[in-house]
């Protein structure tokens, strides 16, 4: 199977710097649309992470875009590109998973072939608390197995939610259990977890275990690993066998922080695959693919700015006449930003879908329902 690389999108646009700082600041974020981005705390003791290597992928030439038909009236297109066309047949795998947010349920059908809906998300708050619980009732008609999402976001509130000596923890595993009555399962995505938790991260768990029962479900959303890393908070061969399920959060392998690539290139997929499929059972792996894209542009002008460098900007820019609002200096300009952007669509979520099945990989999950190109779903079955 040939896999492909694609620079879909290349643009040069004119905007100005009000333009400018409304896309960084606004629009970007919500195109980047992945779980977290990586984190940046240089002070904080943070569980290891993997060095991203250059795939092989990333010096290949850019390949030459499809010819763009002259009678499509674009106006009334769907797409404002021309894919490859997909051949052969439909992938199917034994579970698939798939996520959905609060707020965004509308973005589910009960038409798409999904075995396991996982419903993101229930937080922990900066009072330690499992805050909103997301109601099931909103997928009383899906006929799958529902999992709740429990998140928690910064390593400080991530430590004191897993400390064994703690309150907070007692009152999170309270709420999860309880919580848990009304699903199938127990999904954990705890994604900052400091250096010196990695036992903590186990206990808790293995608690949940515990506090949930046998029969329920215990899954948890993993960063994806090409290999084994010493001291390794996820460490899969010491988790899989507390939980029943592990997501490899096979994406974001390039960020918003990151040089532009893929957020998740096939040769680097196929190598979390081949390291996940040696190391974890066939049974218990579900390789999570992206549904989102992300975009980068060459000159952001959107930040806070030190005097000095304000006045830099306006010399580089060749602004001289500055305006003022009560007294407040003011100024404006246009520029040329170069964007660079990369997503999925339906043809390269099939070749990424087929590559994982010829691997030997059972099941597969998707961040997130709603982000999709919809063309992808009638090349993606369950197995019978």
């Amino acid at each position: 199977m040939m896999l492909i690389r694609r620079d879909y999108m290349k643009k040069n646009i004119r905007t100005g710097f009000a333009l400018a700082l409304f896309f960084a600041a606004g629009i970007a974020p919500l195109y980047a649309g992945g779980r977290k981005d990586k984190p940046a705390d240089a002070n904080d003791a943070a569980a290891p992470v993997e060095t991203v290597e250059a795939s092989p992928e990333d010096n290949m030439p850019e390949e030459e875009p499809l010819p763009v038909p002259q009678d499509i009236d674009w106006s009334k297109s769907r797409l404002s590109y021309v894919p490859p066309k997909i051949e052969g047949e439909p992938v199917a795998f034994k579970e698939v998973w798939g996520y959905v947010m609060t707020d965004r349920e509308s973005a589910f059908s009960n038409d798409m072939p999904i075995t396991d809906l996982c419903y993101f998300s229930a937080d922990v708050n900066s009072y330690g608390e499992l805050s909103f619980i997301p109601n099931p009732a909103r997928f009383s008609s899906y006929k799958g197995r529902l999992h709740l999402v429990i998140t928690c976001s910064g390593r400080a509130l991530t430590h004191f939610s897993m400390d064994p000596a703690g309150k907070e923890r007692r009152g999170i595993l309270d709420a999860i259990a309880a919580a848990a009555k009304k699903y199938d399962g127990i999904q954990v995505d705890y994604e900052t977890i400091g250096g010196r938790d990695a036992e903590n991260f186990l206990l808790f768990l293995k608690a949940i275990r515990e506090r949930i029962g046998p029969n329920k479900i215990l899954s948890v959303a993993l960063p994806a690993r090409t290999r084994t890393l010493r001291d390794d908070i996820f460490d899969y061969n010491k988790i899989a066998p507390i939980v029943d399920r592990i997501i490899v959060m096979a994406y974001d392998e390039h960020w918003s922080g990151s040089k532009p690539g893929p957020v998740a290139s096939m040769d680097w997929c196929r190598r979390v695959a081949e390291y996940c499929v040696k190391t974890l059972p066939r049974e218990k792996l579900v390789m999570g693919l992206p549904f989102y894209g992300r975009s980068w542009q060459n000159n952001s002008y959107g930040s806070a700015w030190i005097y000095t460098s304000m006045n830099r900007v306006m010399k580089e820019q060749d602004v001289h006449s500055v305006s003022r609002t009560g007294s407040v200096a003011h100024f404006s300009f246009d520029t040329k930003v170069h964007v660079e952007a990369y997503f999925d669509d339906a043809y390269s979520l099939v070749v990424r879908s087929r590559m994982y099945k010829d691997m030997g990989v059972a099941n597969v999950g998707f961040w997130r329902i709603g982000q999709e190109d919809v063309d992808y779903w009638p090349w993606l079955k369950i197995e019978k």
